[in-house]
């Protein structure tokens, strides 16, 4: 990224004091946009709760609609690379956090050791998927704290079905129903990740927006402005690295599974787009004889690993998904 880029981005991000107090101000410099968000950051009430485990803070935060008393609690586990400010693209009606909250949820983010707004780590390395399940069990059980309600609803986006799946079948006491988007059934291909931290960049972290025979941005899939407000928001709250010990443990062969259903109870929505280049679709065919009773298996055709933002498939997203929550 070029120096005069990031300093326009981080002077944009002067609009904001941080995520603590508008979660869903985008760093970005559509004037029109920011306007938006401030007056729709009105209606929803943010508040983060200290958590730490294993001496790291990790950040613990949730958003409801002002005036609403939510009885559900959902928490969204975010993917290898970036962390859960992806789940509020506030621009228009694309935030599944703010759906989520509309439809009667507390929606919780957890932000896994080293990453996003969460402490430090040492070595990339170490927050890998059984890591990570238990990050999500020390929020879960935190939620469950707070709340009195020991069964939380859980989603996981990408690897994140990984470290959620993993979670559920350690912790089903703690277990609704689990929703596992893009799911990482088996490793992506093999590859030797050699380095503990991964190098971020502007280009990567938009990468996985669908593009044209040209190369560039099929916008009649992908908003502009959405593309603009997740590459922002991924500089802004990511920054230059992130850790590695997901990204190593799905590099590995496609024949490796990594997600096990045989010890997980609860339902389970397995949602996917059906051009996802990083899922195994040979195998997704075939689970539908492992999931446990009262489980979905739905595809959005034409979708990719970031349906919920994709201008045709995202209304399409949230339906199945609160159907599948409210059954």
């Amino acid at each position: 990224m070029q120096k005069t880029a990031v300093s326009l981005i981080l002077a944009a991000g002067m609009i904001c004091t941080a995520a603590a107090i508008l979660p869903g101000c985008a760093v970005n410099a559509v004037s029109v946009a920011q306007e938006q968000n401030v007056i729709q950051n009105a209606d929803f009430s943010y508040r983060e709760y200290p958590l730490e485990r294993n001496g790291i803070p990790l950040h613990l935060d949730c958003v409801t609609k002002n005036g609403a008393n939510p009885e559900k609690n959902i928490i969204l586990i975010h993917g290898v690379t970036y962390s859960s400010h992806e789940f509020d693209i506030n621009y228009e009606d694309y935030s599944l956090v703010r759906f989520l909250a509309r439809e009667g949820y507390a929606v919780w983010r957890l932000d896994i050791a080293g990453f996003g707004q969460s402490g430090e780590v040492p070595d990339g390395f170490m927050p890998d998927s059984d890591y990570a399940a238990q990050d999500i069990n020390a929020a879960v059980e935190k939620i469950a704290e707070i709340t009195g309600q020991n069964r939380i609803d859980v989603l996981g986006w990408s690897w994140g079905t990984v470290t959620v799946s993993r979670f559920a079948s350690r912790h089903g006491e703690h277990t609704g129903k689990i929703i596992l988007y893009a799911p990482i059934l088996s490793g992506v291909g093999q590859y030797d990740v050699k380095e503990p931290f991964h190098h971020n960049t502007w280009e990567h972290a938009t990468d996985d927006f669908q593009k044209t025979e040209d190369g560039s941005f099929d916008l009649n899939i992908t908003d502009p402005v959405v593309i603009e407000i997740f590459g922002s928001k991924s500089w802004h709250y990511d920054r230059e690295s992130s850790p590695n010990g997901g990204r190593r443990d799905i590099c590995v062969s496609k024949d490796k599974r990594l997600i096990d259903f045989s010890g997980i109870e609860a339902p389970v929505l397995v949602i996917y787009g059906g051009k996802d280049p990083y899922l195994n679709y040979e195998l997704l065919g075939r689970i539908s004889g492992e999931l446990p009773p009262g489980s979905e298996l739905r595809m959005i055709d034409g979708a990719s690993h970031v349906a919920y933002i994709e201008k045709p498939y995202y209304r399409k997203f949230q339906r199945l998904l609160i159907e599948f929550l409210r059954r």
